[in-house]
């Protein structure tokens, strides 16, 4: 029986969708196959209704090890075929991703290294296992970093510490990625499902249009003059005061409640 290199679900109930990264004998090393289904995976969540939460993980020890290395031999016409073949769907997919209105969250376990850096750190929330990796493995085989990494890393570290990653091969650990701003939290292997289905829970259960809308802000506020990014966020607070969960929320905080927030 074919198993499949990426295993997607969704529970219409809670509202989260997740995506399974699934080549745990190669550390979830990225193929083709995995690149394509990734990329259908994520075209379904576009339109998915209910969607509240998107999770990111990987099978086995790893979260991802990064592109298949050994794909990428042959002759020059070989590795152009392969190289497009994973980075075309995987582009679009990421693109897609941060479109999508719902927040994301990476749960990490042992490696993310390559392109499996550049997906966990993609994510909005990343949750991290204590013993789990984080590199840039890009200078062992003499590549450039892809899938958004030269965006995501400088974005949230900088450009020296991400200079540090490339050039030098720094690997960081968990505490040290938390201490760099890469990740959001660490947890013990013996309470790390635990800590990552609440953090799940609390994310899901949030204001989904409002965090659309902050990530949109954020993603696109490099690009702009004070003053754009203000009007850019007067429209966006605007927009946001039509939807449920804004109605919800005052009336919640007038009568000194919890929010119920529905993400509509």
């Amino acid at each position: 029986m074919t198993t499949s290199p990426l295993i997607s679900e969704f529970d219409a109930q809670t509202g989260v969708a997740t995506l399974t990264f699934n080549r745990p004998e190669v550390l979830n090393a990225l193929s083709i196959p995995m690149a394509e289904a990734f990329l259908a995976a994520v075209k379904t969540l576009h339109s998915q209704s209910g969607l509240r939460c998107i999770v990111l993980t990987g099978s086995g020890r790893s979260f991802m090890a990064g592109g298949d290395v050994a794909s990428m031999a042959g002759t020059k016409e070989q590795i152009r075929d392969f190289i497009n073949g994973l980075l075309v769907p995987l582009n679009e997919a990421i693109l897609l991703l941060r479109s999508i209105g719902a927040p994301m969250i990476a749960a990490v376990k042992g490696p993310a290294a390559g392109a499996g850096l550049s997906l966990a750190l993609m994510a909005d929330i990343v949750v991290a296992e204590d013993r789990a990796k984080f590199l840039i493995a890009y200078n062992g085989i003499g590549a450039v970093p892809d899938c958004g990494c030269t965006w995501f890393l400088p974005h949230k570290a900088g450009a020296t510490r991400a200079a540090e990653m490339m050039i030098l091969g720094r690997q960081l650990s968990a505490q040290e990625a938390k201490d760099w701003g890469l990740i959001t939290s660490i947890a013990p292997s013996d309470s790390y499902d635990e800590i990552l289905a609440t953090t799940i829970k609390r994310v899901a259960s949030g204001p989904t249009k409002a965090f659309g809308a902050f990530r949109q802000l954020v993603d696109q506020a490099a690009g702009r003059s004070l003053a754009q990014q203000l009007e850019a966020e007067r429209q966006a607070f605007l927009k946001i005061a039509h939807t449920g969960d804004f109605e919800e929320g005052v009336s919640a905080f007038l009568a000194k409640r919890p929010a119920a927030f529905s993400g509509q």
